[in-house]
């Protein structure tokens, strides 16, 4: 523990009050973090769409700049991973478990509960469903966790700057980042981590115990989720002993396997022309929509201001408070690839994977919807196993979704405990096991302890509330890579010139 910074005790404090709080007065707690989240929410609604937007504008000219042949690492570095790894540990850490959640209850919110502009239940709210679902998922979200990991990767394989969302900032604040102001950075982003791997160890074993009681009759419970986190604790905490490149890695590709086989198992069983001509559609909608839907506020239709605020921008701002668990890891795991290798990888092929996901999994949910099947009236947390009761091999399908939950539980936990580690160990790439383990075993005991005095609702008001000062954290990286991008290229431009010069006399 000698390795420990203060970054380490500030947070963990400042955890247990979270907790402690939660647990004597979670009325109390909800209250006042969703008065802050909604106040946010109100008054800087376009603030959240036009950072976002400007994160995804970044990326996608990074990918055509000449910076983008400029490598996350030294000129000879080559990458840890193969692709296939690569975007199995990526797409674990960063969307996995959200999208075996939501990926028919998503689709079936937007088309019968809340549709963003056609009435419930119609061909124009269908369309209006993927769409949507399509944009809350798609690139600005990974635009999001693209910027995070960038900057980080930079800084820490091409500078050799301490793996930390502080250190990022030396280029403009200089080695007042070494003092209180780098400490209170560090302190948003693991606090915003905890919280955000909190609740969805929360979330996941709700879904698991909302399978189970589908499948068996069995009540929903707290002593259920508890044993769940506890057996996902003993199992991530396995995996995180035998460290990055084995647990992580072969989790990672086992998640992959069972998301494939369940996805072309759906969509060999479920409605198949549909889906692909609903891919289809959903696709060029979302193309053809995506600048007006990315700065969309209706500022004159309360109505619109309202579905807005309740799913743009608390979407926007979940990822950015995601970001720094997600962006560390995939930072971790990206060394050697150039900057347009990786945005391409970040932005282009999870978005794909969720457009397929949720065109297999939400159409099939819609068709069975418009066929009687009730799926709307169930919770969130049981909607997909409904989904695969209507469908043979139903039971099959529902245990193979729960393997894959519980799986990406697992990597989730397992990549957060290695960010928090790395976070409060001075940017350690190899983190004391004991650290790991005090922040999985916080993250479980924050988990359980809010499951059962139902605070998970206030967990989630402060993960959104924490987004907002990590957003202008996020707006001063963007800067400070820009102006260390330029240092850079004049430094290569100017070896370039002496090295001719060189040449041109020997000559």
């Amino acid at each position: 523990m000698k390795k420990v910074t203060s970054v380490f005790w500030i947070t963990l404090a400042i955890t247990l009050f979270s907790v402690i709080w939660g647990s004597v007065a979670p009325k109390n707690l909800e209250t006042i973090t969703g008065n802050i989240q909604s106040y946010i929410s109100v008054h800087f609604g376009w603030y959240y769409l036009l950072i976002v937007t400007l994160f995804v504008v970044f990326c996608l000219y990074m990918i055509v700049s000449p910076y983008g042949k400029m490598k996350l690492g030294k000129p000879d570095d080559t990458p840890d991973y193969s692709y296939s790894t690569w975007f199995a540990m990526l797409f674990s850490a960063g969307m996995g478990i959200g999208l075996v959640f939501y990926g028919a209850a998503a689709p079936i919110q937007q088309y019968m509960t809340n549709p963003p502009l056609a009435e419930p239940g119609t061909p124009a709210a269908m369309s209006d469903a993927m769409r949507i679902t399509f944009f809350h998922y798609g690139i600005h979200a990974w635009g999001i966790y693209a910027i995070v990991a960038l900057v980080l990767a930079y800084f820490k394989f091409r500078r050799g700057a301490p793996g930390l969302i502080s250190a990022t900032l030396k280029p403009i604040f200089g080695k007042k980042m070494d003092g209180a102001w780098g400490t209170v950075v560090d302190v948003v982003a693991v606090f915003a981590t905890i919280v955000g791997v909190a609740t969805t160890l929360g979330f996941g074993a709700a879904q698991i115990n909302g399978g189970i009681t589908y499948l068996t009759g069995i009540e929903k419970g707290f002593l259920i989720q508890l044993l769940i986190i506890v057996v996902v604790t003993v199992l991530f905490m396995i995996s995180a002993y035998t460290g990055l490149s084995k647990g992580i890695k072969y989790l990672s590709n086992a998640n992959m396997g069972l998301a494939v086989t369940l996805f072309i198992v759906m969509l060999i069983i479920g409605p198949t022309l549909y889906i692909l001509n609903t891919l289809v559609e959903a696709l060029g909608s979302y193309i053809q929509t995506l600048p007006n839907e990315s700065l969309r506020t209706a500022p004159n239709n309360e109505e619109q201001q309202e579905w807005i605020k309740n799913w743009t921008v608390f979407f926007w701002a979940w990822w950015i408070a995601w970001s720094p668990f997600v962006g560390i890891f995939i930072a971790r795991v990206s060394k050697g690839r150039s900057i347009r290798e990786f945005l391409s990888g970040v932005l282009l092929v999870p978005s794909l994977v969720s457009f397929l996901w949720f065109s297999a999994f939400g159409v099939s949910a819609i068709e069975k919807q418009d066929a009687g099947a009730d799926l709307a009236g169930l919770a969130p947390e049981q909607m997909l196993f409904g989904v695969f009761d209507q469908y043979p091999l139903g039971l099959v399908l529902s245990i193979l979704a729960m393997m894959l939950i519980a799986t990406f539980f697992i990597t989730s936990a397992d990549s957060a405990t290695f960010v928090l580690g790395m976070q409060t160990t001075n940017g350690s790439l190899n983190p004391p096991k004991a650290v790991k383990f005090a922040w999985g075993i916080a993250q479980s005991a924050t988990a359980a302890v809010l499951l059962y005095t139902g605070g998970l609702q206030a967990l989630q008001n402060a993960l959104i509330s924490a987004a907002f000062p990590f957003s202008f954290i996020m707006l001063l990286m963007v800067y400070s890579l820009y102006k260390a991008l330029r240092e850079d290229k004049a430094e290569l431009e100017r070896e370039k010139q002496n090295t001719n010069a060189k040449n041109t006399n020997t000559a």
